[in-house]
């Protein structure tokens, strides 16, 4: 792995790597899907080094969009939004880039070494692991919505159960139903993770934006190097912290369903339940919260490759495209990855240690710059972003819906984000929620009611169960008899309108499953049962109980609109929404090239009177940008358009 050719693809593989994570919605797996066919002529370590360097630092250059804009590069990076935008906005953006970087680089390497250690003796454990086990695992992962939901417990639950009616939409594998599909093929496969975060996480705070018309941070407060070198000293204060994130992502990294989008999230729960005061300060800007979710993003890669390599199973979607690899070198994972060619297996294992102490230090040589960005106008940074956004919404089924479900999801967050209904539980909802149906009708299949008594099974629904309730009890005992004389009359509220809504959309959820199998009914009217036991309860608590003032945390960020009136906020919120709307008919008008520079140059002109020649600089830079990575790089199909159709002489025209 020493030789200078496989160091220099190994770096190749980094550098391509960290740019893919900084473009939301793209993400390693169309990276690792693009250079597979260039590792043909390369040796095993060559090939697996380059392909490797590019899948571990994906996770590394997520952050960058997550703490400047709050627009998470991948699904892994969501839960980092939470308290690195708030750290961007005090102006400490260096400081949270570099703790990103380091806990990342700290959380890839102690991964990798974890799994060097653990791996001639991590075969008999993953055998131990069945459908009961990961069914128990997917549980243990949506009890950490208590946690998530901060003050407003019942709300949470009330979010996951929509999360989770959302990830069963579509065909269902067990009894071949269409479900809340509306006719439409688009939504078979169901409702598309990376538009969905995208919206929920993205859209609301570039409208915020928008809204407050300043700069993301005013200054920034301290020097660009004393921020890297404080964030890098917070790392190895909290050591202990990304030691144990590390060893979460890890271990639950090796289990195929439990991706980056859920562990980032079951190592920030952690942090909050373990860390001393963070249930006062997470979600605030606390830099243990950016900590926590990136060192355990990063070291899921090592966990990921055990399975992958020990019985060719891949625990993720880019380690699913390695197997590609393996079999264009003519290797077979299994056994034989463990004796006749452990060297290429240990080549693996030191490839993802080094690309993640490559990637943290080709962040921090461009990290100055980096925080510089929190400081522009928001009409210099919005229509970049936008368009960014756009196209990384596009890659999940490249189909138009993905632009119609950003939008929608992006309604929906801002709505959620204005009304304090917390956003984390509904993420976790979606990635889980089909994994959950799929491992239970698996495991009633084969073991009948014999499975849940297996002791792993057992300790995890404990825990499970131990999440759910113990946060509960603390806050009644707290209260005790004060929460009795909480309550009074029912008081109207606009924001009750959300209970609602969601009272209509269970009923109506109920009764469109008439014509559907029995087996496709069973989790559907558990959860559509539930979910209106909880937002009837809901809704009652919200009209009659008054306290003068609710302990806890809203683990989710808050508007910084509040100085502004409601309809000021309504109103600029709908010229935000218009301008998406327009770049979006646009494109199915004439196609996405040819509106970047007409977006661009209307957007700056009319909102921030920005200069002719800076807008039309701007615009010439960003299409360039977008062609040559996009159409002639990566060969995007693009969507087609009203001018093709129309005009098919016209079609020579990109994206058109």
């Amino acid at each position: 792995m020493v030789e200078p050719t496989r160091l220099m693809f190994l770096s190749l593989g980094v550098l391509c790597g960290v740019v893919l994570g900084i473009i939301p919605g793209i993400g390693g797996l169309a990276g690792v899907a693009i250079l597979m066919p260039f590792t043909f002529g390369m040796d095993p370590f060559t090939a697996f080094g380059f392909l490797l360097g590019l899948a571990a630092t994906t996770a590394t250059g997520d952050p960058i969009p997550a703490i400047l804009f709050g627009v998470p590069g991948g699904a892994g990076s969501a839960a980092t939004v939470l308290d690195g935008l708030p750290l961007a906005k005090k102006g400490e953006a260096g400081r949270a880039l570099s703790a990103a970087y380091m806990s990342s680089m700290m959380g890839g390497v102690f991964g990798a070494l974890l799994m060097a250690v653990l791996l001639p003796v991590m075969r008999p454990v993953i055998l131990a692991v069945g459908a009961p086990e990961l069914l128990a695992f997917s549980v243990f992962g949506i009890s950490m919505v208590i946690i998530l939901s901060g003050k407003a417990p019942i709300r949470g639950l009330v979010t996951a159960i929509v999360g989770i009616m959302l990830s069963l939409v579509g065909s269902d594998q067990q009894g071949a139903s269409l479900r809340w599909t509306f006719d439409s093929l688009y939504l078979y496969e169901g409702v598309p993770l990376a538009p969905a975060v995208l919206g929920l996480y993205a859209l609301p705070e570039l409208c915020d934006l928008l809204i407050s018309r300043t700069a993301i941070s005013g200054k920034i407060n301290k020097s660009v190097n004393s921020g890297m070198l404080q964030g890098a000293k917070d790392c190895f204060k909290h050591w202990f912290l990304i030691l144990r994130c590390s060893w979460l992502g890890s271990a639950f990294g090796a289990f195929p369903g439990i991706g980056g989008s859920v562990i980032d999230w079951l190592a920030y729960g952690h942090a909050i339940k373990t860390e001393k005061g963070a249930k006062e300060t997470f979600g605030k800007g606390d830099i243990r919260g950016v900590i926590a979710s990136e060192s355990a993003n990063n070291a899921k890669e090592g966990g990921a490759l055990v399975p992958t390599v020990a019985f060719g199973v891949p625990a993720s979607a880019s380690m699913a495209l390695l197997l590609g690899a393996f079999q264009i070198h003519g290797l077979t994972p299994g056994p034989t990855m463990l004796t006749t060619h452990l060297d290429v297996t240990y080549s693996m294992v030191w490839s993802i240690a080094l690309a993640n102490i490559l990637g943290a230090g080709l962040c921090y040589a461009f990290s100055g710059q980096f925080a510089k960005l929190a400081t522009l106008r928001y009409t210099l940074i919005l229509p970049t972003v936008l368009a960014i956004i756009y196209i990384g919404a596009f890659q999940e089924n490249r189909q138009w819906g993905d632009i119609y479900t950003l939008l929608i999801f992006g309604v929906i967050g801002w709505t959620m984000k204005q009304l304090k209904w917390a956003r984390p539980p509904l993420i976790l909802g979606l990635v889980l929620g089909e994994t959950i149906e799929r491992y239970l009708f698996i495991s009633i299949v084969r073991f009948e009611s014999a499975w849940i008594w297996r002791p792993l099974v057992l300790i995890l629904f404990s825990m499970a169960l131990a999440g759910f309730f113990l946060p509960l009890y603390r806050s009644v005992r707290q209260h005790g008899a004060g929460m009795l004389q909480s309550f009074g009359r029912p008081v109207l509220r606009p924001s009750q309108l959300v209970h609602v809504f969601l009272l209509v959309l269970f009923v109506f959820a109920l009764c469109d499953m008439g014509e559907w199998n029995e087996s496709s009914k069973i989790v559907p009217t558990i959860l559509c049962w539930g979910g209106l036991a909880l937002i009837v309860f809901s809704l009652a608590v919200d009209l009659t109980w008054h306290p003068e003032k609710v302990e806890g945390l809203h683990m989710d960020l808050e508007s910084d609109t509040a100085h502004l009136s409601k309809r000021e906020v309504v109103t600029r919120a709908a010229i935000f929404f218009g301008w998406l709307v327009g770049l979006m008919i646009a494109m199915a008008t004439i196609g996405l090239i040819p509106s970047i520079p007409i977006f661009v140059i209307l957007f700056m002109r009319i909102e921030g009177r920005e200069r002719w020649f800076l807008a039309i600089a701007q615009a010439v830079c960003l299409t360039a940008f977008v062609y040559f990575v996009f159409h002639r790089t990566l060969h995007i199909p693009w969507p087609p358009t009203f001018l093709g159709w129309a005009f098919p002489e016209m079609r020579w025209i990109p994206s058109v």
